[in-house]
């Protein structure tokens, strides 16, 4: 397993590391971004994933929702910077991440995830998941709880272990969860969007906010699940694994609850306590943080409180002994 490094600046290099969905084109980063934060390439677990990565500390992976990019994380990136060495991943199916017809289940992501983290040198690390990253950020604590030393997850259930919505719930949760089964769907969904990917996808971005997303990075996000029907069947992959994914969150449950401490975020305008209620069937020390006035995009829509949840809940980590979690030259 290796990584390739690839500069942020000059002409793209061939490999693709500075095409669209790269550092060097993502559209209005905070000032300075690129000064620490650079695209890499990493060969793991049989796939080529793409990360953006820069910092000094020990290992913080973030790991985004759906249908997002590395760049959800860009507002929280420049601060955490500062204590960690920050990895901010593009899933199997999504963005520069390699796009393959399998392996969309929480057990081989988290797999990637491992494997990744083997690559980058980094045995022991703590993970922020949002969205459908918390899922894949349980499956991680859950099957590698050697690796993870702390857990923080945002707005999302556990299939198989969260109770699931009604069906014939009230239409404003119909219009927030809709989503999950029509992405479910084998073939038809693809053929709905495609070509319509603004008017589906800019209606899941506007109706899960509270306050909402600046239309530059709706537009990069839509551009990127537009960009080839791989990209689009990627997006809908994880959805379409559910039923492998809820029976092994069954068998995690059933082997014992996590132990690492978890933090639990959700938007006061969305999904609220959810995902404490959640993860206290899961892991043994849960806290849980409800941002006010914020809807389900919470690292977009209020990052500083983000921040203010995160950086008490990862400071003992942070001041662990550095040497424990210096990282070793790529394989």
């Amino acid at each position: 397993m290796a990584a390739e490094a690839g500069s942020h600046r000059g002409r793209p290099l061939d490999d693709g590391v500075n095409s669209f969905g790269g550092v060097s084109q993502a559209p209005n980063l905070p000032q300075g971004f690129t000064d620490t934060f650079s695209s890499r390439f990493v060969h793991a677990n049989g796939l080529r994933q793409h990360v953006v990565i820069g910092g000094n500390g020990p290992a913080l992976l973030l790991v985004h929702g759906w249908p997002e990019t590395w760049y959800a994380w860009r507002l929280l990136m420049p601060t955490l910077a500062k204590h960690f060495t920050v990895i901010a991943v593009d899933q199997r199916g999504i963005g520069l991440t390699d796009k393959p017809q399998s392996g969309y289940d929480t057990g081989t992501l988290a797999g990637d995830l491992a494997a990744l983290m083997d690559a980058l040198g980094h045995q022991r690390f703590a993970v922020v998941g949002h969205d459908t990253g918390m899922p894949i950020a349980y499956a991680l604590a859950a099957d590698h709880p050697e690796r993870v030393d702390r857990l923080v997850v945002a707005e999302a259930p556990l299939p198989g272990i969260s109770v699931s919505p009604p069906l014939f719930g009230p239409g404003w949760l119909n219009d927030r969860v809709w989503h999950i089964g029509f992405n479910r769907l084998a073939t038809v969904n693809e053929q709905l969007v495609r070509g319509r990917e603004d008017i589906f996808f800019g209606f899941e971005f506007d109706i899960n906010a509270a306050k909402k997303l600046p239309h530059y990075a709706v537009r990069y996000y839509i551009q990127t699940v537009a960009s080839s029907p791989d990209a689009l069947r990627g997006t809908f992959n994880f959805y379409r694994a559910f039923d492998t994914t809820l029976a092994q969150n069954v068998a995690r449950q059933k082997a014992g609850l996590l132990t690492m401490p978890v933090l639990a975020i959700g938007g006061a305008l969305s999904i609220a306590d959810g995902a404490g209620v959640t993860m206290k069937a899961a892991a043994r020390d849960v806290q849980t943080v409800v941002i006010p006035d914020t809807g389900h995009w919470v690292a977009e829509e209020a990052p500083e409180e983000m921040l203010a949840a995160l950086t008490p809940f990862l400071a003992p980590y942070r001041d662990q002994v550095p040497a424990a979690h210096t990282a070793v030259s790529p394989r």
